[in-house]
């Protein structure tokens, strides 16, 4: 037989046998143990699921440098028959991956889009100081927020809200910035991060948590191969257009900077690729 035609069949017959598998339902693995001032890494994801969506760095800094993850639930859905299942299966997933959670309030906040900072300033003010608070009575050394462009009007509204609510603290607040993508890709990533088969593993086991958004479309199947065209993708975004691609098999890509003195700022030149050997706190060291 044709190698490829089994390597695709393989691929086919992988997916369709994951459709059967259980969702959620597993037992937490051992979570590391922290030092009560070990440095906090804010996840502000936009809707449940994205923190094990775009969340591979975040784990491996939990694992590997005994950082505190607190993924922010921006929103809980536009559904409002949804929301409280939505905060339960996020509930069960975070304790999975072993971080904390922080609810935005009682049902998270909702028209996070540009329409509604351009038409509706009070509502959407309300929204920037939820977060400007979150981040003053956190003072994270890391946060992660999707990128300007990510499609999606939720994601692309949050990274506004983000941007507005650093823009509210004060002059001497600092942070790293990770920049995510998922619905739309970055054309300047400047951080490749492998991940390991168990990472990826703990991830979408964590995203079969969320029991009522796969069942109705299986995209936790899908995410392992898009972090393998990252690998394509990341190669010479990050790596330089023409150079060899880095031997792994997923990873996921990011834009890292620091916002200090009310702006972004660059943490390092040209890009930076970490392998799964390499202790994940690497990728934030200054050049």
């Amino acid at each position: 037989m044709n190698p490829y035609q089994r390597f695709v069949s393989d691929l086919d017959r992988l997916f369709r046998d994951g459709k059967q598998f259980p969702l959620g339902g597993f037992a937490s693995p051992p979570r590391p143990v922290l030092r009560p001032d070990a440095p906090r890494v804010l996840i502000f994801s936009p809707h449940p699921d994205d923190e094990c969506i775009i969340g591979g760095l975040a784990l491996r800094l939990l694992r590997e440098a005994g950082m505190r993850v607190l993924n922010v639930a921006v929103t809980q859905g536009s559904r409002p028959d949804r929301q409280a299942g939505r905060w339960r299966e996020l509930e069960a997933a975070c304790e999975y991956l072993g971080f904390d959670l922080i609810a935005t309030g009682p049902n998270g906040l909702d028209r996070v889009n540009l329409r509604t900072r351009r038409e509706d300033t009070a509502h959407w003010n309300r929204s920037v100081d939820a977060i400007a608070a979150i981040l003053a009575a956190e003072r994270p050394e890391v946060i992660f927020f999707p990128h300007d462009t990510d499609w999606n009007s939720t994601h692309v509204g949050t990274h506004h809200l983000l941007m507005d609510a650093l823009g509210r603290q004060p002059a001497d607040f600092t942070t790293l910035v990770v920049e995510t993508e998922f619905w739309g890709a970055m054309a300047s990533p400047n951080l490749m991060i492998e991940l390991s088969v168990d990472d990826v593993a703990w991830m979408i086991t964590a995203l079969s948590f969320h029991v009522g958004e796969v069942q109705r479309n299986p995209y936790h199947l899908l995410v392992p191969p898009w972090m393998q065209d990252n690998v394509r993708r990341g190669g010479e975004l990050v790596g330089g257009q023409g150079g060899a691609a880095p031997d792994f098999s997923f990873c996921t890509l990011y834009r890292l900077r620091r916002w200090r003195d009310a702006g972004l700022q660059p943490v390092y030149e040209g890009g930076r690729i970490v392998a799964a050997a390499t202790n994940a706190a690497d990728a934030l060291a200054p050049s």
